[in-house]
């Protein structure tokens, strides 16, 4: 496929955004916790709730009618499968993705109690994408803010599917919601870009007929203070031993509770 220099323009500019949320080297030098982390107890809490409760949302909706029965579903960014494994009486064979051997090993375990064969991938897509055959259907959730060559990624996914390839991302970058304490604890800005509109006019430009939807996210990012003060002290570089400050700078800066993220789909054939 030819890319357009709108589409090369379009991918610099997504790259150069996403760089711009990199955490300044004297802060970073003084935390011990990764701040970008995630824990694959939490995320296999959140697969097990889908399972318990799934979702019909757009995303599982576009997935589930584009899915022929017993089909090859391909899950980049997997995690423990909560995108992936609600589809499990449907799917034939589950592809999974992820770079972290302990989210894989979560949803191996969670596959086998559903009965779901399944080929777990530990790496970074592209770069595994020739360890997996063509799908009849992709699901990419909320990991293109951790992508910056956006542009290689999609067409790997698109080339790795005959059917329809499913993105789904917030809104706005995961980490948004920090913005306030950034400038309150460390006098530091935090970007606005890249959003979910980026991610689509890429897509397009790259020649795929994207369709787009919206919605509220289904779940709170947080359901008490205590949890988001926790989480705020790593994703904000702070001491764990803030967590009672952070607690109260959350409540006088009014941010809490945290509205609800806004999710986009993003699909193409």
């Amino acid at each position: 496929m030819l890319v357009s220099m709108d589409a090369e323009q379009l991918a610099a500019r997504w790259r150069e955004r996403l760089e711009s949320w990199a955490i300044p080297d004297e802060i970073m030098a003084k935390v011990s916790a990764n701040p970008w982390g995630h824990s694959p107890e939490r995320f296999g809490t959140r697969t097990d709730r889908a399972l318990a409760e799934p979702d019909d949302g757009p995303t599982m909706s576009r997935l589930s009618e584009a899915l022929p029965d017993k089909g090859t579903l391909l899950d980049v960014g997997s995690g423990p499968g909560a995108s992936s494994l609600p589809l499990h009486e449907r799917i034939g064979h589950l592809y999974a993705v992820d770079t972290s051997a302990s989210m894989l090993e979560g949803l191996t375990a969670r596959a086998e109690k559903l009965g779901v064969p399944v080929t777990a991938v530990e790496g970074r897509w592209p770069d595994v994408a020739g360890q997996v055959p063509v799908v009849d259907v992709t699901i990419a959730a909320h990991v293109v803010y951790n992508v910056p060559d956006l542009a290689g990624f999609l067409r790997a996914l698109d080339e790795r599917t005959q059917g329809r390839v499913v993105l789904e991302l917030t809104h706005r970058h995961p980490m948004s919601w920090t913005t306030p304490l950034w400038q309150h604890f460390h006098g530091v800005s935090r970007p606005v870009r890249p959003i979910a509109e980026d991610c689509v006019a890429l897509a397009a430009a790259l020649g795929y007929a994207v369709q787009v939807e919206e919605r509220e996210a289904p779940l709170e990012r947080f359901t008490s203070l205590e949890d988001l003060a926790d989480s705020a002290c790593r994703r904000v570089c702070l001491d764990p031993s803030m967590a009672e400050e952070v607690a109260a700078t959350v409540m006088e800066l009014g941010m809490w509770p945290l509205p609800r993220d806004r999710w986009v789909t993003i699909w193409w054939e």
